[in-house]
């Protein structure tokens, strides 16, 4: 793991300036994350505590969060024992990769008391846990762990807490030459430590494989990673590294590397892994820039799972229910068919009688006029066969009126349901709320906190604006609720709109009526690029002044008619679309 106990060193530094901040709000977005929001040295700091299996980390964070409206059970009790309090302290245990925080707060009758909130990175086995310090007893853990789970150590309410296995290593920050070379040989015999990094990570906490990498590879003089590493030099090498730990040096630090374009971080350089490498002023800006679109990303994918299952079922139900109405269309077309047959009938009543199951008649509508076999229904009189196919045939001619327009209202739903798949595969957290919002007011799902979102106040939504070459601000919708605000109530008639021709996609507008052939060729990308056709090539793309684009009564939302379009072709360029400084408004 790269966050190991050097990178948790750090950050414990960096969060010494949250020690005498006031805990204003406590925030649970999901499952595995926990925000403090803190008020320290006239600033307010966002404290992430993340639990998440695969990115845990603890770091200040710029990110905004959408926060469920009902908060979880463990947010509840941490607001009862921490809101308010005041950090006294934040200290890592020994160089392992547990964070210990204590907070001072007064209680329900007034009483001064002490908590602390523990951070346990530990891959999927992190955790985070409220403990109350005069008795080491657990009040709750964002993650239970039950003795059918653990029978070393219990993460339940009520329970003792028990600290993660020691693994009786050496802390790095307090050998010397001696200790360190005893700490190296008393390891050395073991065959699966044969190499020197190997060794390092064996006998010293706090130590990642990456960062023991480094340090052989710094001992080695000439680069040849096949050579025997020279003791001295190891240690020398070692000890460079923590000292400029021990007097908190740190370079925070992300490489790509060369052919693989794998990223890599450390609190120091990284001078084994060749490739482009981007230092930051702060540790917590490094877990940002390395954890935060991963992790963001990996929440998007969980909280947008169930809407693409029911969006895809939705979908394939109306394609189904489409093929019975072409069925039904094309059985329609013999129609005239009956009729034909109830005139014939009716011109042959002498020839049959009640209980023949056919007749023999001559068909005046052939030219030959062959005889044709009609049959017949020997429960009924004759007259009544006659108006049995001219009900058929009625009834046939007054349907196909009726499955005309319903065969173009389910050709509306599957783009409609289309252009959602669309907008989930580029949906951000607060973008898949709002269609999930959506989704409800359509009836699509029930809306199980109903009271709650009738008090919920509605505001406009953010919209991502970016701005051209030459500072023209272009405005995307990234769904219905956006493409709805953006079109009909924030775009002026004269703004220029944009949208891929026939494929579901963002609405995009250029807020000025003034701006060069560069800005609407910049638009034209955007509008391709959040479209279902964002990997294709040549996309058309139409666009129109905003006065041209009208939304028809009753329609879905986000879908609108437009005319007097002009269309061009472009091909999505991700690379220049990253460029381009874009806020959300």
């Amino acid at each position: 793991m790269a966050l190991d106990g050097l990178v948790l060193h750090a950050i414990v530094h960096e969060l010494q300036a949250c020690v005498g901040g006031r805990i204003n709000k406590i925030h649970q977005p999901s499952e595995n994350d926990v925000i403090l929001h803190i008020r320290a040295q006239g600033q307010n700091v966002k404290l992430l505590l993340s639990a998440n299996p695969t990115y845990p980390r603890v770091q200040i964070t710029e990110q905004s969060q959408v926060n469920p409206m009902d908060a979880p059970m463990f947010c509840m009790l941490l607001r009862k024992h921490c809101e308010s309090g005041v950090i006294e302290a934040v200290e890592q245990i020994a160089m392992e990769r547990v964070i210990r925080m204590q907070i001072r707060h007064r209680d329900e009758l007034g009483d001064m008391s002490t908590k602390h909130i523990i951070v346990e990175i530990m891959g999927r086995h992190s955790n985070i846990i409220l403990l109350d310090p005069e008795n080491e007893t657990i009040l709750d853990g964002i993650h239970h762990v039950t003795p059918a789970i653990s029978s070393y150590r219990i993460v339940m309410p009520g329970s003792k807490y028990v600290t993660p296995p020691e693994q009786d290593k050496q802390n790095p920050l307090e050998v010397d030459a001696f200790a360190f070379f005893h700490a190296i040989d008393q390891v050395s015999g073991e065959e699966s430590k044969d190499k020197p990094e190997q060794r390092l990570v064996a006998a010293f906490s706090g130590l990642s494989p990456l960062i023991a990498k480094e340090i052989v590879f710094r001992s080695r003089q000439d680069g040849n990673t096949e050579q025997e590493v020279n003791p001295a030099a190891l240690w020398k090498a070692f000890d460079g590294v923590m000292t400029a730990v021990r007097h908190h040096s740190y370079e925070p630090f992300i490489v790509e590397q060369e052919g693989t374009g794998k990223l890599f971080f450390a609190m120091t350089h990284l001078s084994h892994i060749a490739g482009q490498s981007t230092t930051y002023s702060t540790p917590s800006a490094c877990l940002e820039q390395f954890y935060g679109d991963k992790a963001e990303r990996d929440t998007v994918k969980q909280r947008v799972a169930d809407l693409l299952r029911f969006l895809h079922n939705e979908s394939n139900k109306n394609v189904k229910k489409l093929e019975k109405l072409q069925e039904t269309v094309d059985d329609s077309k013999d129609a005239d068919k009956f009729r034909i047959f109830g005139e014939l009938l009716t011109a042959s009543l002498h020839k049959f009688k009640r209980g023949d199951q056919e007749v023999e008649t001559v068909n005046y509508y052939d030219e030959h006029q062959a005889m044709i076999k009609i049959k017949l229904d020997p429960l009924l009189g004759p007259s009544e066969n006659a108006q049995r196919y001219f009900k058929k045939y009625t009834k046939m001619k007054n349907s196909t009126a009726i499955v005309e327009e319903q065969i173009e209202q389910t050709h509306q739903e599957i783009t409609y349901l289309n252009s959602l798949l669309q907008q989930l595969s580029v949906a951000s957290l607060t973008d898949i709320e709002e269609i999930r919002d959506e989704l409800m007011e359509q009836g699509y799902v029930r809306d199980r906190n109903k009271k709650q979102r009738k008090k919920k106040k509605k505001d406009k939504p953010a919209l991502a604006c970016y701005l051209s070459s030459e500072g023209v601000p272009i405005y995307v919708g990234k769904n219905n609720t956006q493409n709805e605000y953006l079109t009909n109530r924030l775009a002026a008639s004269m703004d220029t709109w944009l949208h891929t021709k026939d494929i579901p996609g963002s609405h995009v507008v250029i807020r000025s009526d003034s701006f060069s052939e560069s800005t609407l060729l910049e638009a034209a990308q955007l509008a391709a690029y959040f479209s279902q056709a964002k990997h294709s090539s040549q996309v058309p793309v139409d666009y129109t002044t905003i006065k041209h684009v009208h939304k028809p009564n009753g329609s879905k939302p986000g879908f609108v008619i437009y005319v007097n379009q002009k269309t061009l072709f472009v091909t999505p360029d991700e690379n220049m679309i990253k460029q381009m400084n874009v806020t959300i408004k």
